[in-house]
């Protein structure tokens, strides 16, 4: 288990489709959640990532991004813990 939990797991449709035509996509995928569950939030810049860290435990929304070959999902949990959703930046 990570540093909070993520409640129910939500990737958008492009996000699982994109996952299903590439399996290093998937494992991209895969390994982002991993470690965004331990507190790697990725490549937000140094101030985001202070927040993301204060938001573990303040309880409030957290977020991750991460880069693979020319694309870049965002990872957010919500604030009350009870669901985190993998995206695609331009789908916010």
């Amino acid at each position: 288990m990570g540093k909070f939990e993520l409640g129910t797991l939500v990737v958008t449709t492009n996000i699982a489709n994109k996952m299903n035509e590439s399996p290093a996509f998937a494992t991209f995928v895969t390994t982002s959640l991993k470690r965004f569950q331990y507190g790697d939030w990725g490549d937000l810049c140094t101030e985001d990532k202070e927040v993301s860290d204060k938001a573990v435990i303040d309880g409030e929304m957290i977020m991750g991004a991460y880069k693979h070959d020319g694309l870049e999902i965002w990872i957010i949990t919500e604030w009350d813990r009870s669901a985190t959703t993998i995206m695609f930046p331009y789908e916010r």
